[in-house]
């Protein structure tokens, strides 16, 4: 007979029918989830193929399908600056941590050492996994879920609030949406805008999200980098960079006298289909110059690399100023649609572990994107109430430092971006109420000291016990 908690005996008729309910609902929703993972692994198993005429695509595409897919599912509608569903939250976390249960069976042999039962070592080799994925995959598993915390703290926000796009004019007010998202809500904020302590606390987060979307960005952008370019898009190439660029901009780049800065005032960036063509024909016309000098390197001999020096110094020298070029880009539009060297090399590619870690990554980076949109829509709407002229301006978040960048292109180490980011971490303990909190204590001993004819000192630095365990500190190991 089955006895309650406390061991004194049945429960009552009632209590045990709520037991056995709950007991078959739980024991339901595992044959549920059961059911549900075995489609999705026959699925990529089938290569999407599911009638099974064996028209599929390879399983690393699949893959990448699939994951692209689940976050689309999920994050498709964040609209608003404000936490997911609980529900939304457990099929994310759920699902994704199927798909990326692959990886673990991604392993390399490594030597270790054995002691035998005679107490003699030996070295052996062992498998275990893969080490980028090693790395980065609980990296990128920490990006997420701060992301995802980052949205829970709008939670106590009640000084900006959403308009829908079919509520009347006088609704919306001065904030109207000029870019080409008419679909999203409008934002509203009081008449005198938000106050100094909410300005200041949505500008930290945004940084935050800023901090997230760089990590996220020079990851995918090292796997794509360790991706093999197809042969496809290698046979659609022109005959030499002057073809793909076009003689205005080939005469740009190949100037004595070139800045990368001057050359993008010059070119019209005006829409995404004009970011999108000015990427593709300088990674193309970068592929070419690559393939060129290669091949140079192959077949000269040593009378015609003499002759060739020039053309190939020349060469390097373009090449490190169009790869200044689209890693400025890159900077300056994160949100844009992939190129078409990055959609041919996801493609064609076959290594599994490549397609999880540039899949999971470019779908924080765009989540991360996302939030950084509707945190300037805040602001942007903060900032037309408190000045009107600006009422019919566009922002566009970037991730592009003060500092333009000059020289040859660097781009964004993950192991630098995430130290930052851990660093940044630690003064994060404070939600809105809290920095409310302290904006509060600070006017009021600054106020204090005013009234008792004391100079009046500046607001000390903030300093905030830090108890919980930062989202990062299990990434000191983290290497790029």
């Amino acid at each position: 007979m089955r006895k309650d908690c406390a061991g004194n005996g049945p429960p009552s008729g009632k209590a045990d029918k709520d037991w056995i309910h709950s007991l078959l609902s739980f024991r339901h929703g595992l044959l549920s989830d059961m059911e549900l993972m075995k489609e999705k692994f026959a699925k990529l198993l089938l290569g999407e193929d599911m009638s099974g005429g064996g028209t599929g695509v390879s399983s690393a595409l699949a893959l990448s399908n699939a994951i692209t897919n689940l976050a689309a599912s999920v994050f498709g509608e964040q609209w608003r600056l404000e936490p997911m569903s609980e529900e939304r939250k457990a099929r994310w976390r759920k699902e994704v941590e199927w798909l990326l249960s692959v990886s673990d069976h991604i392993v390399e042999f490594v030597p270790s050492q054995q002691v035998s039962g005679d107490g003699k070592s030996m070295e052996i080799m062992i498998t275990q996994q893969r080490k980028d994925l090693r790395m980065n995959i609980p990296a990128l598993r920490k990006l997420d879920a701060m992301l995802i915390e980052y949205l829970d703290n709008f939670k106590q926000q009640n000084e900006f609030w959403y308009v829908s796009r079919d509520a009347d004019e006088s609704e919306k007010g001065n904030v109207q949406r000029t870019d080409d998202k008419w679909w999203l809500p409008t934002v509203r904020v009081p008449p005198s805008g938000l106050s100094e302590a909410s300005r200041k606390w949505i500008q930290h987060q945004k940084e935050l999200v800023n901090q997230v979307l760089k990590a996220a960005m020079a990851i995918n952008a090292n796997v794509l980098m360790e991706m093999e370019i197809p042969e496809d898009y290698i046979e659609s190439l022109p005959k030499n960079g002057r073809s793909s660029l076009g003689e205005t901009l080939y005469k740009n780049i190949t100037d004595e006298d070139f800045d990368a800065e001057t050359f993008l005032a010059s070119v019209d960036l005006s829409t995404e289909h004009k970011i999108l063509d000015l990427k593709n024909r300088i990674e193309a016309s970068v592929v070419i110059w690559k393939r060129k000098m290669n091949n140079k390197d192959a077949k000269s001999s040593w009378g015609s690399a003499i002759s060739s020096a020039i053309s190939m110094e020349k060469r390097e020298q373009f090449e490190d100023r169009a790869e200044t070029i689209l890693l400025i880009l890159k900077h300056r539009f994160p949100g844009i649609p992939q190129s078409a060297l990055d959609i041919s090399k996801i493609q064609y590619n076959k290594d599994v572990g490549y397609s999880i870690l540039e899949s999971y990554s470019r779908i924080l980076e765009s989540l991360a994107f996302t939030v950084m949109s509707r945190i300037e829509d805040v602001l942007h709407a903060d900032s037309v109430t408190r000045d009107q002229s600006l009422a019919g301006s566009e922002t566009r978040p970037s991730v592009a430092d003060s500092e333009p960048i000059a020289g040859i292109a660097t781009p964004l180490d993950p192991a630098e971006e995430i130290d930052k980011l851990n660093n940044m971490e630690a003064n994060n303990s404070m939600t809105l109420s809290d920095f409310m909190g302290w904006q509060f204590d600070i006017d009021t001993q600054t106020k204090k000291e005013d009234e008792d004819g004391k100079l009046v000192k500046q607001p000390p630095s903030i300093v905030v016990a830090n108890n919980k365990l930062s989202n990062l500190e299990k990434l000191e190991t983290w290497e790029a």
